[in-house]
């Protein structure tokens, strides 16, 4: 979780995550994936997860949607999926987050790691981005 110190908590409020990955892309990527939004089983939403000087941490919520089943076989392959996806399009993301740092900080690479397995209602896919000099 980011701390006092954080110099970016203030940048990345809610209302900006949301801004940075709205939530209706879940939707829209379930319409391409299954050719209906309605049959998601998961929304999805960007979390500030803070900053250790070097690099800045999110990660992306996988929430269980009522009457779906938030199944690990349906999560753990989302990183590759959602490095790529077009819809998702966390490059997209990632520059508009370098936007954001308006010449305070510059994104360089970033990888999203491993789905973790918080709930069996709550998933999370980590992104990190590296900070370039």
């Amino acid at each position: 979780m980011a701390h006092a110190d954080d110099r970016w908590q203030n940048l990345f409020t809610r209302e900006q995550l949301d801004r940075l990955l709205p939530e209706e892309r879940a939707d829209h990527f379930f319409d391409a994936l299954l050719g209906d939004p309605v049959e998601g089983a998961y929304d999805i939403r960007l979390v500030y997860d803070g900053c250790d000087g070097r690099q800045l941490r999110f990660h992306i919520e996988l929430r269980q949607r009522p009457g779906k089943c938030l199944a690990c076989n349906l999560t753990y392959g989302l990183p590759t999926v959602f490095a790529r996806h077009p819809v998702i399009d966390i490059a997209g993301v990632v520059a508009r987050i370098d936007q954001l740092l308006d010449g305070q900080g510059r994104c360089g690479a970033w990888r999203l790691a491993a789905t973790r397995e918080i709930s069996r209602q709550l998933h999370v896919v980590p992104l990190t981005i590296d900070l370039a000099d």
